[in-house]
């Protein structure tokens, strides 16, 4: 808040004091300075540089965990087939990428099909191309594998 200072000055006339409000310059300091501003893009520089890797790592691993869900589904449906007609030969999977829709993360296919075998890959395309799981494995006895530390991969 700005002050008013007071000076006093003596008329012409006489000795009266008259009293003249001389208002001081006043800053109004709006915006930010180039420091504020500098230190401020250095701290978010340093928050994205920490939090972005941490969310790309978030974000395979909740693609690892569709794509588990639906090589889970498509197991379901072997062993339903399996069911029906005493083997696996002949399935054809009605799952064959993740997510269902939108763009593809995973590949889904059916490997070594045999009478009483099957082995579900899920190959990883697009952004998932380079994550460290690799391909995601699932046999009819329940065998998880991957690429990676299988551990890692299908525990977390």
């Amino acid at each position: 808040m700005a002050r008013i200072r007071t000076i006093d000055k003596y008329s012409l006339t006489g000795n009266d004091k008259k009293m003249v409000k001389i208002a001081p310059y006043s800053y109004d300091l709006k915006g930010f300075t180039l420091i504020e501003l500098m230190i401020t893009v250095a701290i978010i520089g340093i928050i994205a540089a920490v939090a972005f890797p941490s969310y790309q790592d978030q974000v395979r691993k909740s693609n690892r965990a569709v794509v588990k869900g639906l090589l889970y589904e498509n197991a379901q449906f072997m062993e339903r087939f399996y069911t029906q007609n005493s083997q696996y030969t002949g399935a054809i999977l009605s799952i064959t990428q993740s997510p269902r829709t939108g763009t593809v993360q995973y590949n889904i296919s059916l490997q070594a099909a045999a009478n009483n075998t099957f082995t579900l890959q899920a190959i990883p395309s697009g952004s998932m191309a380079g994550d460290v799981c690799g391909t995601l494995t699932l046999t009819n006895t329940g065998v998880q594998g991957a690429s990676g530390s299988v551990a890692e991969c299908w525990d977390h």
